[in-house]
């Protein structure tokens, strides 16, 4: 199974240079925890609730502080023609739950989360290794 098959398409981005209150707000209203950065048609980060209790929040950030400060500009993606038990096993590696889905061109197609690959997946090995993977000690965050 291809990631294509199994990922969310309608994903909503939001501009670096808009505020961290609205970047919460949008989540608020799509009831999700991460937002893709996008700037001239290119995916230039990711932004997550806990980048902006953590990294924000919890330094006194004011809540007029730009998306760009906070966001995490190193991005994990995959591409959309890619095999859903891959990129499984590579989310569990880099310990991330939802990753931007690209097409060739680097053009943001979708999101893939967790709970995606559980439904999508036919190898559980893969999704519970993933899953382990991610809740292990350390990552990004650590």
């Amino acid at each position: 199974m291809r990631v294509s098959d199994c990922m969310t398409r309608d994903v909503r981005t939001i501009s670096p240079e808009r505020t961290i209150q609205e970047a919460a707000g949008v989540m608020a209203t799509l009831d999700a925890g991460a937002i893709p950065v996008g700037e001239n048609d290119r995916l230039v980060g990711m932004i997550t609730d806990r980048d902006i209790s953590v990294r924000a929040v919890a330094k006194g950030m004011d809540c007029s502080t730009p998306v760009r400060e906070v966001m995490t500009q190193d991005i994990r993606y995959c591409f959309e023609d890619e095999d859903v038990e891959h990129v499984a096993h590579n989310m569990g590696e880099i310990q991330v739950r939802r990753l931007p889905v690209l097409d060739r061109d680097k053009r943001l197609v979708g999101i893939i989360a967790l709970g995606d690959l559980a439904i999508g997946a036919t190898d559980r090995q893969a999704v519970g290794s993933a899953l382990g993977g991610v809740s292990r000690n350390g990552g990004a965050h650590a």
